[in-house]
C-alpha cells in the first residue's frame, strides 16, 4: 500500500512498482490508509511521514497496535537539514517502522529495497521451518519465556504480546538462535539486513527498542 497525500508521486510509485510485478493499493490520507487495513491485508506500507489530518508517525502507531505490517517511510523534509533527518528517522524507527528513506528518491532504489525485504522474508521463512525443532529445543533447556511465531512475525514474552516490528522480530530470532554468543552490530546487521540499504545505526536503534520491551526479563 502507497500513502500519500501527493497524488502526483503515489501515481508515479503506482506505476513503476506495478511494472515490478507488484499489486499496489493506494491512499491519499492516514485515514483512508487505515480504512483499506481493516478491509484487506496488506503486505507492505510505504508510508509518507507529512500528511495533513493524520501524519504517517500516527499512522504507524494505529497500525503496529495491531499488527506487524513492514513499514517504509518516506520524508518530504530539505535534504540540506541533516538534524531534521535524522531526527524523524530515529523517531520513525523507535515507533515500529522498517526502514526509510527521504524525498526526492530514486523509483530504482525505492522497488530495490521492497524486493530485497521480501528476499529477506522469504530466506528467514525457509531457515525458520528448517530449524524450527532446533530453537525449541534451546527454549526447552534455557527455560526461555520467549515465544516465535514463524508464520505470523509475532513474539510472545511470558505469555503476552510484544509489539515488535518485523526488524525487531527477526533480530530476536537471530539473538534466540545464537544463544550465550557475544554478537556485534556488524554481525546482526548482515544476518538481518543483508542485502537490503540501510545503515549500522540502525542496529543500535532497534536493540534500543527491544530492550524497552522486554524490560528486565530474561529471554535465553
Amino acid at each position: 500500500m502507497v500513502v500519500d497525500d501527493d497524488q502526483d508521486i503515489v501515481r508515479l510509485m503506482t506505476r513503476s512498482l506495478i511494472i515490478e510485478q507488484f499489486k499496489v493499493v493506494k491512499a491519499y490520507s492516514g485515514k483512508e490508509a487505515l480504512s483499506i487495513l481493516e478491509e484487506r491485508p496488506i503486505d507492505f506500507v510505504i508510508l509518507d511521514i507529512m500528511m495533513p489530518d493524520m501524519n504517517g508517525f500516527e499512522v504507524c502507531r494505529y497500525i503496529r497496535n495491531k499488527n506487524n505490517i513492514p513499514i517504509l517511510f518516506l520524508s518530504a523534509r530539505d535534504i540540506d537539514i541533516d538534524i531534521d533527518i535524522d531526527i524523524d528517522k530515529i523517531i520513525g524507527l523507535e515507533i515500529g517502522g522498517d526502514d526509510y528513506m527521504t524525498k526526492p528518491f530514486s523509483i530504482q532504489e525505492l522497488t530495490s529495497r521492497i524486493k530485497a525485504h521480501f528476499r529477506k522474508v522469504d530466506r528467514l521463512y525457509r531457515e525458520w521451518n528448517g530449524h524450527k525443532q532446533e530453537i525449541d529445543e534451546i527454549n526447552k533447556v534455557s527455560g526461555s519465556l520467549l515465544v516465535l511465531n514463524d508464520k505470523t512475525f509475532e513474539a510472545y514474552l511470558d505469555n503476552k504480546k510484544l509489539d515488535v516490528s518485523t526488524k525487531e522480530f527477526q533480530i530476536l530470532y537471530f539473538l534466540v538462535h545464537n544463544p550465550n554468543n557475544v554478537l556485534t552490530r556488524e554481525q546482526i546487521y548482515e544476518h538481518v539486513w543483508g542485502d537490503e540499504y540501510g545503515e549500522l545505526n540502525t542496529v543500535t536503534v532497534h536493540i534500543k527498542n527491544i530492550r524497552k520491551k522486554i524490560g528486565n526479563q530474561k529471554i535465553i
